[in-house]
């Protein structure tokens, strides 16, 4: 079992560092749905994916899955992504769900289709936990499809369904107050959560209560959300209505001057911990504990600890 842990957590190798500007799909035609950004100066490591299909009110469609799949597949190895943002340049809105517009000139597979790849595309933000038995030989397999730096989703207006799916599938979680809305309200609409929403979101709330939201349908401003837990911040809302935005870049630079690896491997222990028993969690812990050891950033941190200065870390 520990092979297997150990193979599974190993965190992947220096990538040369992709281009960080509008990210069409080859198959797209007119402006990109999405654009990806690397900040500068200060903040310099952290990314950002800005959504921007403002005649859909970023509906989750074909193209801009695409979009989304193809800039997590550019960043995920690159170690200067320290922290990865996702937003709306879109007011008023994060996600509006899935196009369903769209999804009504769909056959029936090519809806099956369809959502297989958003159900990926969630995966690849962060996978639903829960173990997976690969064999006898090896009890426990270890996905390693989320991404491996910290996501923070900023929400300055409405999140449903399968928007409120990608916000789930992030790290941390940031909504205005009282112009963000949000819900799974797929069964308002004769369908049911199917990117992720029905595993994440009881592992979020406890079980009872994410039944209860899935159920009704019922959606929640932010301030109602944080009361639940469900995000980790709620802000007043600005007259840019950016101010989540705002916010989620604070906490992104507040991520930032800490050690990268350490805090990829945190991410991991934690992750994968959830998923097995107590016992299993410690395991992973320390095969996560031990890799961060022989790292030049470990031995910087104990250096400026004792020399009484902020630490540099560089993520090696």
């Amino acid at each position: 079992m520990l092979r297997a842990l150990t193979g599974a957590l190993r965190l992947p190798g220096p990538w040369s560092r992709p281009p960080t500007r509008g990210c069409a799909s080859d198959a797209a035609a007119g402006d990109p749905e999405i654009q990806v950004r690397a900040l500068a100066a200060a903040d310099q490591g952290i990314t950002e994916i800005l959504m921007n299909r403002p005649s859909a009110c970023n509906a989750l469609g074909n193209v801009l899955v695409s979009q989304l799949l193809e800039a997590l597949a550019q960043l995920r190895e690159d170690q200067q992504v320290r922290v990865l943002l996702f937003r709306s340049g879109v007011k008023g809105v994060f996600c509006a769900g899935a196009d369903l517009k769209e999804r009504e000139q769909m056959s029936e597979a090519e809806v099956g289709v369809f959502i297989h790849r958003l159900r990926g595309l969630m995966n690849e933000i962060g996978p639903c936990p829960g173990p997976a038995r690969a064999s006898q030989a090896e009890p426990f397999f270890i996905s390693t499809a989320a991404f491996p730096a910290p996501t923070i989703a900023a929400m300055d207006g409405f999140a449903l369904g399968g928007g409120l799916e990608l916000a789930l599938a992030c790290d941390l979680r940031v909504a205005a107050a009282s112009s963000a809305v949000m819900g799974l309200i797929e069964t308002t609409r004769g369908l049911l959560p199917g990117a992720g929403g029905t595993q994440r979101l009881p592992r979020c709330l406890g079980v009872a209560l994410a039944k209860e939201l899935i159920f009704t349908g019922r959606r929640l401003s932010g301030a109602q959300a944080q009361a639940l837990g469900l995000v980790n911040h709620a802000v007043a809302p600005n007259e840019e209505g950016d101010a989540a935005y705002h916010r989620a870049l604070a906490l992104a630079q507040e991520i930032l001057p800490q050690a990268p690896i350490a805090v990829r491997l945190g991410k991991v222990a934690i992750d994968r911990g959830i998923e097995v028993d107590i016992a299993s969690g410690m395991a992973i812990e320390g095969i996560c504990y031990a890799q961060n050891i022989p790292t030049r950033d470990r031995l910087e941190g104990m250096a400026a600890f004792r020399e009484k200065r902020p630490p540099q870390f560089l993520g090696e």
